[in-house]
């Protein structure tokens, strides 16, 4: 599709911000009035219709997908979403390890097991680690306390989280990269960590390498979107 607008800008309304383009203010994909929480969400916002060229490129719509998604099928059943996180801690990346006598669980151990004792400590949680293959649910009061955790975020948070979950394959990283201290860097290192050590030990493949830089662009892209999102409680 070719370009169809000259300016954008954003502006405020009696219920959030929305972006406009040549004055017009956007609709989601969905066909719902496209608002937003705060300005900064909604600079993130423009700034994609402002950097699209002469034709518009829909893979450069990140943050509109998410703010449409969090409109259309985040905000109607919120609770759906929340229990499709809530899922990943049954099989979180962090706390499934190779067996004790192998060199990879201790890496796994070094990089993992702070990252876990601290979430552990930040959400009044204990996670079962399991060495092997073998499913071992987590404990009723953890998956109480979590769901209560996520009970508290609204619907462009929970579209952040659902991106930056998947993408780690880990609970434990989505919602440790949300703090406004976090290292995001380390987690996302700590979520491709068995990759890393293929890579280190067998080199790495071009395409899987191309697949990897994909999936960090998604994920920090995540990151900017949750962290504009929340923007003025912080």
């Amino acid at each position: 599709m070719k370009r169809f607008y000259s300016e954008v800008a954003i502006a405020e309304e009696s219920d959030g911000w929305t972006v406009r383009l040549d004055g017009r203010a956007i609709r989601t994909q969905g066909g719902q009035p496209q608002r937003v929480p705060n300005s900064a969400l909604a600079e993130l916002l423009a700034a994609e219709w402002r950097d699209q060229g002469e034709t518009l490129d829909p893979r450069r719509f990140v943050h509109r997908d998410l703010a449409d998604y969090a409109i259309d099928v985040i905000a109607p059943d919120p609770e759906s979403v929340r229990e499709g996180l809530l899922a990943y801690i049954e099989t979180d990346t962090l706390c499934y390890r190779a067996d004790p006598d192998e060199h990879f669980w201790r890496r796994q151990q070094q990089m993992w097991e702070p990252l876990v004792a601290e979430f552990e400590a930040r959400e009044q949680v204990v996670l079962e680690r399991v060495s092997g293959v073998m499913h071992r649910p987590q404990r009723p009061a953890t998956l109480a306390t979590l769901r209560q955790r996520l009970g508290g975020l609204g619907p462009f948070e929970l579209a952040a989280l659902k991106t930056l979950t998947s993408l780690a394959a880990s609970l434990c990283v989505g919602l440790s990269v949300l703090r406004q201290d976090a290292d995001a860097q380390a987690l996302w290192s700590a979520a491709n960590l068995e990759e890393d050590w293929q890579a280190e030990h067998w080199g790495i493949d071009e395409e899987a390498q191309a697949a990897r830089d994909l999936r960090t662009g998604q994920f920090f892209a995540a990151l900017d979107f949750a962290r504009a999102a929340t923007a003025d409680r912080r």
